[in-house]
């Protein structure tokens, strides 16, 4: 199995469709470890009640903080390290040591809205569609090569919380495809580019009937 180690911050919704995947035999791989730079993100108590080893790292030190990170990955074999709510930028020293086996998940259709709050950034817009995305990461927040996009319709009416529900419901499942697709060694990047070769698809089985999703999933 792919073992997994998870950065979050917060309530650990991603983290939880993850674990959900894994566990439900969805997906091929195991959450080996969760750490968080938030002593008391529910994502650490979610990883506890699933009995993986779960993490607070304090981050007044960013250089330690990171090799700490990279310290207790590497401890629990984690082959892909995932960004699930994590909110802090990551160091180019972090990124290059996990190139290629590290990706984010963002709410918002890359390259738009990069950064904190992509979906009240949509709505302020005006856009009709937003969604979200799955991403190796780079050096750059919220730039690096894109595995998938999910679309989803802003309503008459939204606000940023309904909007957000909507768009967190889509990540739930964009995130354990793209983990999905990383075991199978489905990825390959190609520059800016991410080719999906070619194998199963979840289109039909794992999706909401007013939601696009990019080709792969």
């Amino acid at each position: 199995m792919l073992r997994v180690g998870v950065l979050a911050s917060g309530g650990g919704t991603n983290l939880q469709a993850i674990i959900d995947a894994c566990e439900g035999g969805l997906i091929h791989a195991e959450v080996a470890v969760v750490v968080s730079d938030n002593e008391r993100a529910y994502a650490l108590s979610r990883a506890r009640t699933h009995g993986i080893a779960a993490h607070f790292v304090d981050a007044s030190d960013k250089e330690e903080h990171e090799r700490r990170i990279d310290e207790l990955f590497r401890d629990a074999g984690v082959e892909l390290a995932v960004g699930a709510g994590y909110m802090r930028i990551l160091s180019p020293w972090f990124i290059r040591r996990w190139y290629g086996r590290l990706i984010n998940i963002h709410p918002a259709l890359l390259p738009s809205f990069k950064g904190l709050d992509g979906q009240g950034q949509a709505l302020a817009y005006g856009v009709k569609l937003t969604g979200c995305t799955t991403h190796f990461m780079d050096e750059e927040t919220d730039h690096g090569p894109i595995i998938l996009q999910a679309a989803v319709r802003v309503k008459e009416g939204d606000t940023r919380d309904t909007l957000a529900e909507r768009i967190l419901k889509v990540e739930h499942q964009i995130l354990p495809r793209s983990i999905d697709l990383f075991e199978k060694k489905r990825l390959v990047i190609e520059g800016r580019r991410v080719k999906i070769l070619p194998g199963d698809t979840w289109l039909g089985t794992h999706q909401y009937p007013d939601v696009f999703y990019s080709e792969g999933y």
